[in-house]
């Protein structure tokens, strides 16, 4: 696969995981609003956001690695 394929792949793979942890944090949100919630299901949530910023994280370092090295 070559470098720009590969790029834009990870573009969409991104912005698709952008939009899960705008969605979840949309979700635990409303879930610590109600305050009926099961605390079970907002600590999963909160844990899947957190994975998910970190892979977040580790796919722009890929997109845009750090120049100062």
């Amino acid at each position: 696969m070559n470098t720009i394929a590969r790029k834009d792949e990870l573009v969409a793979l991104l912005n698709a995981l952008k939009q899960r942890h705008r969605d979840l944090d949309i979700a635990i949100d409303s879930l610590e609003r109600s305050g009926t919630g099961d605390q079970l299901q907002l600590r999963r949530l909160k844990k899947e956001k957190l994975a998910l910023k970190d892979r977040i994280s580790r796919i722009e370092d890929q997109i845009l690695p750090d120049i100062i090295a």
